[in-house]
């Protein structure tokens, strides 16, 4: 009776042992799953705020699409934005359905402007220049247009790279006969290692890489899209955020 009893005690304490270390290792699992969510916020509200020394990049401005809903464009001015880019087409029949407001009401507001043209690998040059030329009004006080370059889920195709070369300088020429002034490209960096777009068109570069400057391209870059995540009263969503090379021509 005394030997069982010592026994069943015994197996009692090591029960309780057992449970205490569980509960313990619970608890610090949990300590830890809060330490990496208060972590993950702390990183994200950096994110949504964090821009390049203004000291470095003096003129810095947004990128702005339909995504952002009803921008009103003067918060958008007093939070920094010293010009910005505006989504206006998308291949040969795509219109960004904000851009028409967006870029009345970005002038209105002060802020410079310019529009983007999403090209596809899909679709004919001379198309796709006729979509911009249709929506994107002549304007001597509109910044260069941009030719945004990457890939699309919606689009398969991967031409050579002679062909794209040749399909793109065919855009650029009428564009830039409609906006009288040449454009800027902005490869992204799996579009430009794969079809090495600076050094076959000879334009301004505007490059993209959160919070790092980019080194991809085959000359230094003009503008940086420095942040993706950046998050500003007067814009829902988030909005680019990006930083033009001191002394670069974007005029």
């Amino acid at each position: 009776m005394a030997t069982g009893a010592i026994r069943g005690g015994k197996t009692a304490q090591t029960v309780g042992a057992w449970r205490t270390a569980i509960a313990r290792t619970l608890r610090r699992i949990g300590a830890a799953i809060v330490l990496l969510l208060l972590a993950a916020g702390l990183a994200l509200w950096w994110a949504a705020r964090w821009t390049p020394d203004r000291a470095l990049y003096p003129t810095q401005g947004v990128t702005i699409d339909a995504g952002n809903g009803d921008v009103h464009w003067g918060s958008i001015k007093a939070a920094g934005a010293d010009f910005a880019y505006i989504m206006a087409t998308d291949g040969s029949v795509a219109v960004d359905p904000k851009f028409a407001r967006n870029i009345t009401s970005a002038r209105e507001a002060g802020v410079q402007a310019g529009a983007i043209h999403r090209y596809s690998l899909c679709q004919l040059a001379t198309d796709q220049a006729a979509n911009f030329i249709r929506h994107v009004p002549r304007r001597a006080d509109t910044l260069p247009a941009v030719v945004w370059l990457d890939y699309d889920d919606r689009c398969p195709d991967r031409p050579t790279r002679a062909l794209l070369l040749s399909e793109l300088a065919t855009f650029l020429a009428q564009i830039e006969a409609h906006m009288g002034k040449q454009s800027v490209i902005a490869p992204g960096p799996a579009f430009e290692s794969d079809y090495k777009v600076t050094q076959g068109i000879a334009r301004t570069t505007w490059l993209r890489r959160d919070f790092f400057e980019p080194d991809y391209g085959a000359h230094p870059w003009a503008m940086w899209q420095a942040n993706d995540y950046v998050r500003l009263s007067g814009a829902e969503g988030t909005v680019g955020w990006n930083a033009l090379r001191p002394q670069g021509e974007m005029r």
